[in-house]
């Protein structure tokens, strides 16, 4: 097994791992080091990697150094250490007629259920080695959490799309919530069959669709619903592709759930969807240097 690792600036790291994740869909791992650098990881057999030339020719200026390791052939063993189980609190009921929102436990297949001591825990198992979002990081808890505080403020119905959805797990969650359709979209053929094997596993009940933002109109936004309330959105994106959707959105979302964003990107993101779909905001959550936002129409 091989470990190609690229280190870049901080300041141009986010357009780098949106490139890098183009030629390794299956996800890459972050390491914030010194010097205002961030170094990516990509793992696979000799010849499964992305060609160096084209990595250096994505990483641009922003390349600070590329190196290559081999790593002990038990790894996939010890790959396993670095996957744990993720526990997202239930957010407190606004109203107490409604059924409970429940705490979410989110863990790889090798991993048990939550003991006890939650009144209500939903599990949702994803398969890490497939694709981007297994719940561990920072943009994907935000996201996680903001979703169950949507659920238990407003009502869990309605359809839902998920764009970008990778590992499917937003889109599971929501699914188990109570959301319905879910449409989770995403550019990767890997992260569509990820997502679809996901879905299986947990007896979601959604779909699954491979879609090019940059080239396709959202469903359900572009007026096919008819006289149905608009989707509730999650886009748990890069700044870039954030922005994108906040220009070519051909209508506003009944609520947005933005993630992916590091937290002095915020602000940006927030005015681009106020200025042209009137949308408002209604929460933001930050972990780290990562950041997600709940955004409202009227």
């Amino acid at each position: 097994m091989i470990r190609l690792a690229v280190r870049v600036s901080g300041e141009q790291a986010e357009l780098v791992l949106a490139e890098l994740l183009e030629l390794a869909p299956a996800g890459v791992e972050e390491i914030r080091g010194e010097s205002c650098t961030v170094e990516y990881a990509v793992y696979g057999a000799p010849g499964e990697l992305p060609a160096l030339p084209d990595v250096r020719a994505l990483a641009g200026e922003a390349l600070v150094e590329i190196s290559t390791s081999e790593i002990p052939d038990d790894w996939h063993e010890r790959w396993k250490q670095f996957h744990r189980p993720v526990l997202i609190d239930a957010p407190h009921q606004h109203d107490a007629r409604r059924p409970p929102i429940p705490a979410l436990h989110v863990r790889p297949p090798w991993e048990a259920p939550a003991a006890g001591g939650q009144e209500a825990v939903r599990e949702i198992v994803i398969d890490p080695g497939q694709a981007f979002g297994t719940g561990a990081h920072a943009s994907t808890r935000l996201c996680l959490e903001l979703l169950l505080e949507l659920a238990a403020s407003e009502r869990p119905s309605g359809a839902l799309l998920d764009v970008g959805t990778g590992s499917g797990v937003l889109a599971i969650a929501a699914a188990g919530l109570g959301f319905a359709p879910v449409l989770g979209l995403d550019h990767e053929q890997e992260s569509v069959d990820a997502a679809r094997e996901n879905a299986a596993v947990n007896g979601a009940e959604l779909e699954i669709r491979r879609f090019d933002l940059r080239a396709e109109a959202l469903p359900w936004l572009d007026g096919t619903r008819g006289s149905q309330s608009a989707p509730v959105l999650l886009a748990n994106l890069l700044r870039p592709l954030l922005l994108e959707l906040a220009d070519t959105l051909p209508s506003a979302p009944l609520h947005l759930l933005a993630a992916g964003l590091l937290t002095h990107e915020v602000d940006e993101v927030v005015s681009a969807f106020a200025r042209r779909l009137e949308l408002r905001e209604r929460e933001r959550r930050a972990r780290g240097e990562w950041a997600a936002v709940w955004l409202s129409a009227g």
